[in-house]
C-alpha cells in the first residue's frame, strides 16, 4: 500500500521540480540539541544516584529530614520532571525534523518517490501518530538511507540497531522508570529507580551516537552525490 493510501497525500509539486536542499546546517543544528538532551538524561541519572545516597544515609543516621528535602527539590531533581524533558525534546527534535524533511526531499531528486514506501507527509507525522510511530519513523529512515547510499544494496543494520535502541528505551524502559519515580515505598525502590534510570540514558547514548553516524553519512552521501552528478 503507498503512502497516498495511508491517509497523507503526496506532495502536489513533482521531484523534479524542486531544487536540492542542503542538509550541513540542520545536520549540525540537530546533532548539537541532541547532545544537549543526552546531557540532561545524564544529568537526571545522577540526580537519581544522588537521591539514593541521600535516602540510605538519612536511614543509616548520616543525613538529615533537610537533607531528603534538599534532595528533592534541587536542581538535579528538576531536571528530571516532565516539562524539562518536553521542552528539551522538543529543541532537539525540531532541527533534527528539518532534516530529514530536507534529506527526503534530496532522496526523491537523487532516486525518486518510488523509492519510499510513506508519502512524504508521513515524515513528520510518523514520529507524532500514536502506535504507528513504533515503525514508520524507521521505515522512513530506511527508504533515505538507502535512496541516497552510493549503492542501492548498502545494508541497513546501522538503521536497524539504531531504532531498536530507540524504541526499546522510549517505549519499553522509560515507561518502567517513570512508574518507579512515582513512588518511592523503600530505599530498594531508590536504587531500583537509579538502576533503571541509568539503562534508560544508557540506550539513548547508544542511540543517538547511532543516529549521529546516519545523519552524517546520509548528509555525506547527498552532498557528494548531488556534486557528482552536477559535473
Amino acid at each position: 500500500m503507498d503512502g497516498s493510501q495511508q491517509g497523507i497525500p503526496t506532495s502536489a509539486a513533482p521531484a523534479g521540480a524542486q531544487q536540492r536542499r542542503s542538509l550541513t546546517g540542520a545536520a549540525t543544528a540537530a546533532t548539537v540539541l541532541i547532545s544537549f538532551m543526552l546531557v540532561r538524561e545524564v544529568l537526571v541519572s545522577v540526580g537519581n544516584w544522588h537521591d539514593y545516597v541521600v535516602v540510605h544515609d538519612y536511614l543509616a543516621g548520616r543525613a538529615t529530614a533537610a537533607d531528603l528535602e534538599a534532595a528533592d527539590s534541587g536542581a538535579l531533581a528538576m531536571l528530571g520532571g516532565f516539562w524539562p524533558g518536553a521542552l528539551v525534546g522538543i529543541a532537539a527534535g525540531v532541527p533534527f525534523l528539518v532534516w530529514l524533511w530536507r534529506a527526503r526531499i534530496n532522496a526523491e531528486l537523487m532516486s525518486g518517490a518510488a523509492a519510499h514506501r510513506r508519502a512524504r507527509g508521513w515524515v513528520v507525522g510518523g514520529w507524532t501518530a500514536p502506535v504507528v510511530n513504533l515503525w514508520i519513523p524507521y521505515q522512513v529512515v530506511r527508504d533515505i538511507w538507502r535512496a541516497s547510499a552510493p549503492q542501492r544494496s548498502v545494508p541497513v543494520t546501522l538503521v536497524n540497531a539504531w531504532w531498536a535502541l530507540f524504541v526499546v528505551a522510549t517505549f519499553v524502559v522509560k515507561p518502567i522508570q517513570w512508574r518507579m519515580a512515582s513512588t518511592f515505598d523503600s530505599e530498594q525502590d531508590v536504587l531500583s529507580n537509579a538502576n533503571v534510570s541509568t539503562l534508560l540514558t544508557v540506550l539513548y547514548l547508544a542511540a543517538a551516537v547511532l543516529l549521529f553516524v546516519i545523519v552524517r553519512r546520509i548528509t555525506a552521501w547527498q552532498t557528494h552525490g548531488h556534486a557528482r552528478n552536477a559535473v
